[in-house]
């Protein structure tokens, strides 16, 4: 895969964790700590996490770089000395990551990263790690929980307009893809990744022509299977003049027509009769219109005939859960547990491992426990190492067709009660007790 970016500046990260850095160098503190990323929290309502965000996570820690006119930077900055500047200089992560594979299911507390690098290396890393996986781990669970609403009809990711950025576009497009959507409008996330690209038109273009008909008709001489916008003026009509195109060029010019406003269940119910009664039941209905997991699983329990969702912003942003309650802390340092005790914002000590049991396809117990503790029989580790000296192990390279496989079997073998989209009950989690503070 092509690299989100190429050199990663080490400047990406806040005052404070190079502020610690350079006493950390000063005092000698710089044996070997262990960080862990976990989330404390689901979002309300919510029975899971799908982890993703890793590979371009580690090809940034690979390439992290302080070039010179940043050390210049930072050198005319008051907190930071000649000495320090000059350890940026040469400044590489040596340490290893160990972490689940992305597509996993995950569950509060259990780590999304683990880091263990001399403690400058490792607290560098917080910012990065945390917005890099954070982020990805919150839009491919929130995409994950309107795959389970759809219940088997395609998704489509329109939502690059409006996600917070270029780079966090591009990382909702994979982390939607990744969670099961079938296909992405962005152009660049599909050379990038491999997505399948997927592109109907815009109402600017039907109202830019002399009238609707000749714009559906243009479109549909051009692009064979077109997919018309049918609801510019008024939807009825709209697919009246689709049906008038497919009669005049073929049905088969005609593979579906989008409707992007209005009460959807009653348009396309609407729309479906007309289609069928002019003997076009092979043209497929597409809606959109900032839907969500809720909106879409409304729409499926009406019984709605729609053939594919677009779902955009309300995704791309999590809307309703726009951000995921993640920390990294400082689990061990030098070989020695460490732990914080603020009331309401404890974190458990010890570097661990998180066991999974399952019955046959099911998910039916994680175990979070120290990483040295013996394996329980029949209990598969979920964390892995994939990164080394630096730099990425094999364990760590799978394709992105590999990661929506697994992120697809993840999710079926969740318990139903936990793949719903109002979820009270929670997956059993065990902390050993020798991790309770």
């Amino acid at each position: 895969m092509t690299p989100i970016t190429g050199a990663m500046s080490g400047l990406f990260t806040d005052l404070y964790e190079l502020v610690m850095a350079q006493l950390y160098y000063e005092r000698g503190i710089v044996a070997p700590a262990v960080f862990e990323l976990s989330a404390r929290s689901l979002p309300d309502g919510w029975g899971f996490l799908l982890a993703a965000g890793l590979e371009q996570t580690l090809e940034r820690i690979e390439a992290l770089r302080f070039e010179e006119d940043e050390l210049a930077w930072l050198a005319g900055l008051p907190q930071f000395d000649d000495a320090f500047i000059e350890r940026l200089r040469g400044f590489r992560f040596t340490g290893e990551v160990w972490a689940p594979p992305e597509g996993s299911a995950v569950f509060p507390h259990e780590p999304l990263l683990q880091v263990i690098a001399p403690l400058p290396q490792a607290q560098l890393l917080e910012t990065l790690v945390i917005n890099q996986i954070g982020a990805a781990t919150l839009v491919a669970s929130k995409a994950a929980r309107a795959v389970n609403a759809a219940t088997g009809a395609p998704l489509l990711e329109f939502g690059g307009r409006r996600a917070h950025g270029v780079d966090a576009a591009l990382s909702a497009a994979r982390s939607a893809y990744l969670a099961g959507f079938a296909a992405t409008s962005s152009v660049e996330a599909g050379k990038r990744f491999g997505i399948p690209l997927v592109g109907t038109m815009a109402h600017s273009y039907v109202l830019a022509a002399e009238d609707e008909l000749s714009a559906f008709r243009a479109f549909a001489e051009r692009y064979p299977d077109a997919t018309l916008l049918v609801d510019t003026y008024d939807t009825a009509q709209g697919v009246e003049r689709a049906i008038a195109v497919a009669n005049e060029l073929g049905p088969s010019r005609i593979a579906a027509i989008r409707i992007d406003s209005g009460d959807l269940g009653a348009e396309t119910t609407r729309a479906r009769a007309m289609l069928d009664d002019a003997g076009l039941p092979d043209v497929r209905i597409i809606v959109s219109g900032g839907l969500d997991e809720h909106q879409i699983a409304e729409l499926v329990a009406r019984g709605a005939p729609i053939d594919a969702f677009a779902a955009g912003t309300a995704v791309v942003v999590s809307q309703d859960a726009p951000s995921l309650d993640a920390v990294y802390k400082l689990v061990e340092y030098d070989g020695q547990p460490r732990a914080k005790r603020s009331p309401g914002k404890p974190s458990l000590p010890r570097r661990k491992q998180v066991w999974r049991r399952s019955a046959g396809e099911k998910i039916v117990e994680d175990r979070i426990a120290p990483f040295d503790a013996p394996a329980p029989e029949g209990w598969q580790p979920l964390l892995r190492r994939v990164m080394a000296d630096g730099r990425r192990t094999e364990e760590s390279r799978e394709t992105l067709a590999a990661l929506r496989e697994r992120a697809v079997a993840q999710l079926a073998a969740l318990p139903a009660e936990l793949r719903g989209l109002r979820v009270e009950s929670a997956l059993s989690v065990v902390i050993e007790e020798s991790l309770q503070l």
